[in-house]
């Protein structure tokens, strides 16, 4: 399973902003809608039974939104695991762009270092919620 993670701030909390071993580099992965939906269409929560999960070519789980900081926020980011079946789709057909943020990455990281966390914000890259289609946000349990 490759993870499709659309949040910015929780791949640096995993990432440690690129300074965790074999994540030194930030990929951003640009892919089609048709793509997304399709991704989300063929999802279940890995929070379904056993079985449908094993099932599934796809997996969606929900973890804690993260602050500047790493903290734990109180709302969660979608977490979309793409199955064996589908990853050959997912890299030739799905994605269309590959950019190399690490420069920026490291240029919050330093600006965070050096205490002056209220200049981040403009180097974030921009986040926005995204209209899930009915079905799909009911099965996944997508607030909104």
């Amino acid at each position: 399973m490759t993870w499709i993670k659309p949040s910015f701030l929780w791949m640096m909390y995993r990432s440690n902003w690129a300074r965790r071993a074999g994540q030194e580099r930030v990929l951003a992965v640009r892919i089609t809608r048709r793509g997304w939906e399709r991704a989300l269409s063929l999802a279940v929560p890995t929070t379904a039974p056993a079985e449908e999960v094993a099932r599934a070519p796809v997996h969606v789980q929900w973890d804690p939104e993260r602050s500047l900081r790493g903290a734990a926020l109180n709302h969660y980011s979608i977490q979309v695991g793409v199955g064996r079946g589908l990853i050959r789709e997912f890299a030739e057909e799905w994605t269309v762009e590959l950019t190399d943020v690490t420069p920026r990455v490291r240029r919050i990281a330093e600006l965070l270092r050096a205490g002056r966390a209220s200049k981040v914000p403009r180097h974030l890259p921009p986040e926005r919620p995204y209209p899930v289609p009915r079905e799909s946000a009911r099965r996944l349990g997508v607030d909104g």
